[in-house]
C-alpha cells in the first residue's frame, strides 16, 4: 500500500495504469457492479455478504489465469478522500483493489494525493 501511495504522489492517477488490463477490467467492473460509485465509501459489510461474496468470485475468477496474485490479499482504502489508515482501510481481494482502484484513477477520485503531495514538495523549507 505504501507504494501504491508513493506512486500516486509522483503522477494523477487518473493518467496512472495499474495493469495492462485496465480496460478490461474497467468495463467488466462497470457491467457487474453497475450500481458501484467510486465517490462513496465502501460497504464492506455487503461486499462480504452472501451475494457480495459470490458477485466477486464470479468478477474474480474471470482472471484467474490473467493476472498473477489475482486472489492475494491486500489493503483497500474504504473511501478515496482519506489517506490509509487503521478506520480507512479494508482487507480485500487484488482484483477487488484493482477494480476499485481503477474505477477511482478513471474519474480522477485519486489525483488529489499527487496535488497534496506536489504543493508540499513546493512549500518553502524552513
Amino acid at each position: 500500500m505504501s507504494t501504491y501511495w508513493s506512486i500516486l504522489e509522483k503522477m494523477p492517477g487518473s493518467k496512472l495504469r495499474l495493469t495492462k488490463l485496465d480496460d478490461e477490467i474497467y468495463e467488466h467492473f462497470r457491467r457487474d457492479f453497475p450500481e458501484y460509485d467510486a465517490a462513496r465509501t465502501l460497504d464492506e459489510e455487503k461486499m462480504k455478504s452472501k451475494q457480495g461474496k459470490e458477485m466477486w468470485r464470479n468478477f474474480m475468477m474471470q482472471y484467474e489465469k490473467k493476472v498473477d496474485d489475482y486472489n492475494f490479499g491486500t489493503m483497500l482504502r474504504s473511501n478515496p478522500k482519506f489517506e490509509y489508515g487503521e478506520k480507512e482501510t479494508i482487507f480485500a481481494m487484488r482484483m477487488q483493489f484493482y477494480a476499485i482502484e481503477i474505477a477511482r484513477n478513471r474519474q480522477g477520485l485519486n489525483d488529489w494525493i499527487y496535488e497534496k503531495a506536489k504543493s508540499s514538495d513546493s512549500d518553502p523549507k524552513s
